[in-house]
Formats: C-alpha cells, structure tokens, sequence
C-alpha cells in the first residue's frame, strides 16, 4: 500500500505543473507523437476519486490525454451512471466505448486475451476432473464387475493406467476412457474432446509459454509503447540493439518522433535493403518532413518525401500515405495535387483521416501520419518467442510426449467403444447392476429380473413382495434426486453428471468455471496496478458467473420435478 502511495506522490509531483496547464501539456506531448499520456491520465483519475463535485470533468479531461485507456471510460461509466433513463444510457455508452478502446490499446489487449486464453485451458481440465469425480463413484461398481466378468479387461484397464501414470493430465485422460465406456453414446464426446486437447496440447502449451514470457519482455513493451503512442524515450533505450523487424520498425519509429530524423533515415533505409514495405516508405517520408521543420529555405527535401509517400502508394494505396500527400504539396504550394489526394485517402478510411485531423498541427509528428506495426506484428516480436513451457508443472512430462500419449489414448478409446458392446449396466429402476453374462435373460428397457417382475410381469410375484419391492425402488429414487438437489447447489452442471447426462453438465461446468475463474486468472498473471487492471471484466465475469449459477440451478430443478433427471 505505502509503495502504491509512494508512486501516486512521486507522479503527483511530476505532473503537477501540467495539471494547471492542461492544454499546453496535451499539445507538447502530440508534437512528440504520444497520443496517450497514461501516467497524467491516472493521476486525473486519482484527483476525481478525491473531488466528487468535479469528477466527471476530470475524468473527461484525463480522457483527453489519453483517448485509448479503457478505465478513464469505466470510470466515467461508473460516475454519470444513475437511475434516471439518461444516466443509464450515458453510463452504458461509456462502457461500450471502454470495451472498443481495447481495440485501440494493445497491451490491455493482450494481456486480457492471454489471461482468458489460460484461463480457458484451465477451467476446461478443472471442469474434466470433476466430471471424473463425480463418475467415479457411481461407475467404479460397473468396471469392478467387468473386470471380475472378464479377466483380459482388467488387463487393459491397468495397461491404460499404467500409461497415464506419467503426468498428470494422462492420468486424467486415462480414467476418463474407464468411466466413458459406461457413459452413453453422446456423452463420449467429452472423452474424445479431452483426449483430443492432449493431442494438440503442445500448441496450448506453446503459446501460453509465449505469453507467461511476453509479459516480463521489456522488448515487448517497448514495441507496444512506441506503436500506441504512449512514449518514445524507453524504446530508444531498449530496442538500439534488437535485430528483429519489429524493434527495428519501432525502434526508427521513436528515432523519428524524437526527432533524430538522420538516424531513423539511416535505420529504414537499412531495412528497405532488406524488406520493401509500404509503410516504412510511409514513415521514411515522415524523416523528410522532419528534417524541412517547416523552413523555407529546405523545401528542397519535401521532394525526398513525395518520392517516398508515391513509391509506398505504387506497393499499396494508404490513408496515410495519401493523406501525407496532400500535406506535403500544400506546403509546396501545389493545391490541385493536394486536394486530389487528400479525396483519395477519404475514399480509403474516411474515419481514418478524421483521426488525422483531429490531431493536425504545425509539427512533423502531427502534420504527417505515421504507419505502425498491427498488433499480431507486436506480439510476433521475436525477442520472447522461446519461452519455457508454462503448463509444464501441469504436465510433468514434455509437451510432445503428451500429444504421442494422447494419439495412443484416443485410438485405445475408439478401438475399445466399436469392440465391447457387451459391458456391465444398471437397472434404470433399482440401480443392481448387471451384465448379459449373469443375466442371461434380456430384460425390455434394461430392467433386473426383479423389477420386471414387479412392473410388468405382475402375476409373478405376490402382492406384498411386489409392494415391497416397489417402495424400495421409491425410496432409492427418491434418495437419487435428493442428491442431484444438493449437487444443483455446489456448482452447476454437476447434477447432470451424476445423473448421467454427462456432455450437457460438463459443458455447464466448463461455462460456469470459465467466468467464475477468470478474475482469478487475471489476478494472477496482470496483477492489480495503476498500468492495467482490467476491474470491468472482473466484476463483469463474477456477474456473469452469479447469473449462470441461478439459470442452471433453475433448469436442474425444473428437470427433476418433471422427472427428467
């Protein structure tokens, strides 16, 4: 707490005197190409906490300087909200712009997806061992009567543990395949479907590594900050000596916006030898533009610059290239040429130009537009591609020996499904378990001899016998839905699996599990700070999550009133 202060203070006291100068801060930071100035935004963010009277306008003015930060939007959201119809829209409004503003942040983007993507992973195992679980403790008479049938069954059943004993996640697959043989024919998707994850589990495995990595790689952030247009000086400091294209594009990038236009020329011109791009002729014009510095006796370099823009529009005509077009012969004082392109770039990305001319001054960063890398460019950097394993403590074993595990599990699986067709059932009434070897006689609907004769067979049995029985049968199928009103409470879908519509629960579980764990997740891997926190998708989730328990909850008990459970 004393070291968040302790930032707060530190910051507080940076920006201090721009906070009583707002606009010349703003305009200062665009001439240096930062469009989001994050660190004042927080400390705005912090003022309006403290100033409730005027916390909308501080919040509007920290949204100023940084367009692209999702939670100067939340919270705005969460101050104009009210009862009223207005207050609902606007907060609504607010809120939708936060979720697009993610489309404009890459490093929120990132870290949300990478979080959710784990989290994925992990709510799908989660959700698998409690389906097994669950089955196990209804199935293991089942398998114990095979095996006692049939000696050369328990063979390959403890051929198939023997398998799976070397990780963990094998060693769930391996008992799914027992407990599946039991399950009926639709609920053995979910058995292919795990066994299916451990097949491409290397690929799961993979890009999560890369992402744990990505999140401690100064490169990356160094890339992202350049490229959001969030700050120059830690790019030029990181990214000197990267080789990659990547740091190379971003680290000229911030050359350029610094106004070290020589040596950003000297860097595109190095890559273009290298990789003919449209958008580093783009920027390599910006250079030009820079070095004029709006003098009249250099005009002679804006000609460096058009040949740069038209060799970029010959490759791919873009926005900004037209757009820089238009600027450069205004300044050249050729109108008509100007005003040609300056259509041509609207007839590409009208909205596009409009962010252009919102932003537009008498300076290199803000008179021409710069072209930056996309973000699956950004996370394609190659100074964190070859991280270790993150999911290797849940394996144990390597990734390829998984999948290779995996293929052998799931063709034992199908080979086994298309092979046994006589296995060990219950009586849908009473719950004994049979076989067709102890019971020779086929029973309509899988009934024992008994409740057949209980049931159907009436003048078999005498009155009280049949009585008798039948109350039995009563109490354990009362006892039965008893128990699925208890699972109903602990976790939805759990209900279904043990009353042995299995795929239906599991998919519940996995949904459920999903939004319950991802505040957990993203606790976990983006800890709380002032940089990303990521506070909507977390109360978002945890709403969500309330929401499915309720639902799923009322669809089991509706389900066992009817009797269809």
């Amino acid at each position: 707490m004393m070291r968040w202060l302790g930032i707060s203070l530190f910051l507080c006291l940076i920006f201090l005197p721009s906070i009583c100068r707002g606009d010349d801060y703003s305009d200062s930071q665009l001439n240096k190409g930062i469009r989001n100035s994050e660190a004042y935004s927080y400390v705005l963010i912090g003022k309006a906490h403290e100033d409730n009277a005027n916390e909308v306008e501080l919040l509007k003015k920290a949204l100023l300087y940084s367009p692209d930060l999702p939670a100067v939007y939340f919270e705005l959201s969460k101050a104009v909200f009210s009862l009223s119809g207005p207050g609902i829209l606007k907060s609504v409004d607010y809120a939708i712009l936060g979720l697009d503003a993610y489309s404009r942040n890459s490093w929120w983007t990132f870290t949300l997806l990478g979080s959710m993507f784990i989290n994925l992973i992990f709510s799908f195992a989660i959700a698998t061992a409690m389906v097994v679980v669950v089955r196990l403790f209804t199935d293991i008479p089942l398998i114990t009567h095979d095996i006692e049938e049939t000696n050369s069954r328990g063979l390959i059943f403890f051929m198939i543990m023997v398998l799976s004993l070397a990780s963990p996640l094998l060693f769930l697959g391996g008992i799914l395949i027992l407990l599946g043989l039991y399950m009926k024919r639709c609920d053995r998707f979910t058995v292919y479907l795990f066994l299916f994850f451990l097949v491409i589990y290397p690929l799961f495995s993979t890009a999560a590594a890369r992402y744990v990595s990505a999140l401690s790689s100064g490169d990356l952030k160094a890339i992202v900050k350049v490229n959001d247009g969030e700050g120059n000086d830690y790019a030029i400091s990181v990214l000197k000596k990267g080789g990659d294209y990547p740091s190379l594009y971003s680290y000229a990038l911030a050359l350029k916006r610094d106004g070290r236009y020589d040596e950003a020329i000297n860097v595109y011109k190095g890559m273009l030898d290298k990789k003919k791009d449209p958008r580093i002729y783009v920027n390599l014009g910006n250079c030009y533009v820079g070095l004029y510095n709006f003098e009249e006796g250099k005009k002679s370099v804006l000609r460096e610059a058009i040949n740069a823009y038209t060799s970029a529009v010959d490759m791919k005509p873009l926005p900004s290239a037209y757009y820089n077009l238009s600027q450069v012969s205004r300044e050249m004082l050729d109108f008509a040429a100007g005003e040609e392109y300056f259509e041509s770039a609207l007839a590409l990305d009208r909205v596009a130009v409009s962010g252009y001319r919102a932003i537009a001054g008498r300076n290199a960063n803000r008179f021409v537009i710069d072209e930056t890398l996309t973000p699956a460019e950004m996370w394609n950097a190659g100074n964190w591609k070859n991280g270790g394993s993150s999911l290797q403590g849940v394996a144990a074993v390597p990734p390829s020996a998984v999948s290779l595990a995996g293929i052998i599990l799931f063709a034992t699986f199908y080979f086994l499904d298309s092979l046994w067709h006589q296995r060990a059932f219950r009586c849908r009434k009473c719950g004994t378990i049979l076989c067709f070897k102890c019971e020779k006689t086929l029973m309509w609907g899988e009934m024992c001899s008994q409740c057949y004769r209980s049931l159907v067979k009436l003048d078999e049995l005498d009155v009280k016998e049949r009585v008798s029985w039948l109350l039995g049968i009563y109490e354990k199928q009362r006892k039965h839905r008893e128990t699925i009103k208890v699972l109903s409470f602990v976790l939805p879908g759990l209900s279904f699996v043990y009353a042995g519509r299995v795929l239906a629960g599991f998919l519940f579980l996995w949904v459920f599990l999903f939004f319950l764990l991802l505040p957990v997740t993203l606790w976990m891997f983006v800890p709380d700070s002032q940089i990303v926190s990521h506070h909507f998708f977390r109360w978002a989730s945890l709403y969500i999550s309330a929401v499915l328990y309720l639902i799923i909850h009322y669809i089991t008990r509706k389900r066992v009133a009817k009797g269809w459970l």
